[in-house]
């Protein structure tokens, strides 16, 4: 075993260092306040949080994943719907649809960066469905353009899934900025992480936006009222809030230094076993993961390990082949199988040094 420091994929600790003052200063605020639920953090971060994407407004609800099942919602979705997605990200999507009471439809992903294909998208509008999800994977936008467009001509609104794409953008759109609605969680290995969980969904359109206020808290338009049908209890709350706003100002930085890493991974990694998506740490791309694949993954993860590099597997079986979610009949996808079976992420945060970078590239480049 290397008797060096392991190099972790997420350290929470070290990841707070850098914000830990003004982390401190905006939890003390808020215990004085005396307001811990829809306060005065919480509005501050929406305005703030809206700034920043560029839209309209921020709606801060309790996590990532009901940021998608209220924005599903918000939309139209419910009972008897369908909704375009795809089944390589983990099943967030696929958990928020099935709670509407929706059908996931899958298409595959584009084989060189893993989003959802465009031409694949197309033929299953055909079908006529109610929305479409479209996931920003591993920190780079999805074909986000060419998805809009060929949406809007088909009447299908857009959800943009931006839980691990924090700032990227295209032509100085933020992910988030595209879709009818953007959906972004907070959890702490995020690219902006609360400590804690946390959510928010994002739409310059002011009916969707109202809508959205009232899902968040039990379909209300006026205090005990209400009027608006699948709404529920899900508030960010004022800490987590607070937290977010002093971390937020350094975010454009922290996402620079993950770019950077990446580049230095694409220039350095050379191996026959190891295949690398090249372009990461380009503007669309906040490399919230950095990703290769291999054929030989399992070995190739447990020879990083014995040098005391953690990596991980992002992700390793599709939505469809999940054990709770075989009703849908069978489904191959060939893209999105593969995937399945060759990724791994290397490490890939703000706070690695550049000695940690060099020692993750000389680890794979030296497995045989």
């Amino acid at each position: 075993m290397n008797d060096a420091r392991r190099i972790s994929m997420f350290d929470g600790m070290r990841a707070q260092q850098p914000h830990l003052p003004a982390i401190r200063a905006a939890i003390d605020r808020v215990l004085d306040s005396g307001r811990y639920v829809l306060g005065a953090a919480v509005s501050g971060f929406e305005e703030q949080f809206a700034r920043w994407l560029g839209v309209g407004s921020v709606i801060g609800v309790a996590n990532g994943s009901d940021a998608l099942e209220l924005a599903l919602r918000a939309v139209g979705v419910g009972s008897g719907s369908t909704v375009i997605t795809v089944a390589n990200a983990g099943g967030y999507s696929t958990i928020a649809i099935r709670a509407c009471g929706a059908t996931p439809v899958y298409v595959d992903v584009d084989p060189s960066q893993l989003l959802m294909s465009v031409v694949a998208l197309e033929q299953s509008l055909r079908s006529a469905p109610t929305a479409v999800i479209v996931t920003h994977l591993y920190g780079r936008m999805a074909s986000i353009e060419e998805i809009v467009d060929r949406c809007s001509r088909a009447g299908v609104p857009v959800i943009e899934d931006c839980a691990q794409a924090h700032g990227a953008e295209i032509d100085g759109r933020r992910a988030g900025s595209f879709g009818k609605i953007g959906c972004f969680s907070f959890y702490p290995t995020k690219n902006l992480g609360a400590l804690g969980d946390g959510g928010a969904v994002v739409t310059s359109d002011p009916t969707l936006a109202a809508r959205l206020r009232a899902l968040r808290q039990y379909g209300w338009s006026e205090k005990y009222l209400s009027t608006v049908a699948g709404g529920r209890n899900s508030r960010l709350d004022e800490l987590q809030a607070a937290i977010l706003s002093a971390k937020l100002p350094h975010l454009d930085a922290e996402n620079q230094r993950r770019c950077e890493i990446a580049r230095r991974y694409e220039a350095g990694i050379r191996n026959a076993h190891v295949q690398i998506m090249e372009g990461r740490g380009a503007k669309d791309d906040v490399v919230h993961l950095y990703v290769i694949r291999s054929t030989r993954r399992a070995e190739l993860k447990s020879h990083l390990a014995s040098l005391g590099i953690d990596s991980d597997i992002h992700y390793p079986r599709a939505d469809y082949a999940q054990p709770a979610w075989r009703d849908h009949g069978d489904i191959v996808l060939n893209e999105t199988e593969l995937a399945g079976a060759e990724v791994l992420s290397l490490p890939c945060h703000p706070t690695l040094s550049d000695q940690e970078v060099a020692r993750v590239i000389d680890a794979v480049c030296c497995f045989v």
